[in-house]
């Protein structure tokens, strides 16, 4: 049942808390958005055509990669990232920039030549937010970029410290305003910092990492403050795959 494992009313939009204290708005809306999210999972055939947009197509397949313990993938992941940036188009959102989850690792092994053309139509200067998604091997990962506050902040639901990704990208970001702006970037400037245990939530099995990303970059995107825990996940996942099918982020906690 998709249902409000909240422990506390703050975690949800006035929106979301008028439905519950009226139970009779609420039910028809997530007893349908429930069944249509049971037939994502179990209807049809692993290749069936989910969800089309962002130039990417979700099948069944890699919807069922939001089911209870699964390892979100990469069309997953970028998906998701692609409707987060464009909800910041709206009015009042931080203007937002996603990389590709193959950025990084591209980064890592090539350095700024072999990304360069990754933004030949794009000033990703322009923005308030980047996001570069990292797929360390078996574990998902975010690296946020704050141009307003001259920031690189690593964000681990497992607690470990990327401070070598934070100078990674930030020698990219150095050649890359070289480069398209003329542009010298002051490194002294910059803060660079991994998140810790006590700052940020931490997952609690060894499958969650990828709907932590999602909802670090969901809460960060909105310039609040990240209050989830790992007893919503079960409700992200499933959130998750009803935003994707209708290319729609809804309304969610503060």
């Amino acid at each position: 049942i998709l249902n409000f494992p909240f422990k506390s009313k703050q975690l949800m939009d006035s929106g979301d808390q008028r439905k519950m204290n009226n139970p009779s708005s609420l039910n028809p809306f997530f007893q349908a958005m429930e069944s249509e999210i049971s037939a994502a999972f179990d209807s049809g055939e692993p290749e069936d055509i989910l969800s089309r947009a962002f130039k990417l197509t979700v099948t069944r397949e890699d919807i069922c990669t939001l089911q209870p313990l699964g390892w979100l993938n990469d069309r997953i992941m970028n998906f998701y990232m692609g409707l987060l940036v464009e909800r910041s188009k709206k009015e009042g959102y931080p203007a937002v920039y996603a990389f590709n989850t193959f950025f990084y690792s591209k980064l890592s092994s090539t350095s700024h030549k072999g990304v360069k053309k990754w933004t030949k139509d794009v000033d990703i200067f322009e923005h308030d937010v980047i996001f570069v998604p990292i797929h360390l091997r078996i574990h998902w990962t975010l690296l946020v970029i704050d141009l307003r506050e001259k920031t690189i902040k690593y964000f681990d639901s497992l607690g470990q410290k990327g401070d070598h990704i934070c100078k990674t990208v930030l020698k990219y970001l150095e050649e890359e305003s070289r480069e398209k702006r003329n542009i010298e970037l002051t490194a002294s400037e910059w803060t660079l910092h991994s998140m810790g245990t006590e700052e940020i939530p931490q997952q609690n099995n060894g499958n969650d990492c990828g709907v932590f990303v999602c909802k670090f970059a969901d809460f960060i995107s909105r310039d609040k403050p990240i209050i989830f825990t790992p007893e919503h996940m079960p409700y992200f996942r499933r959130k998750m795959v009803w935003e994707i099918i209708h290319q729609q982020l809804l309304g969610d906690m503060h």
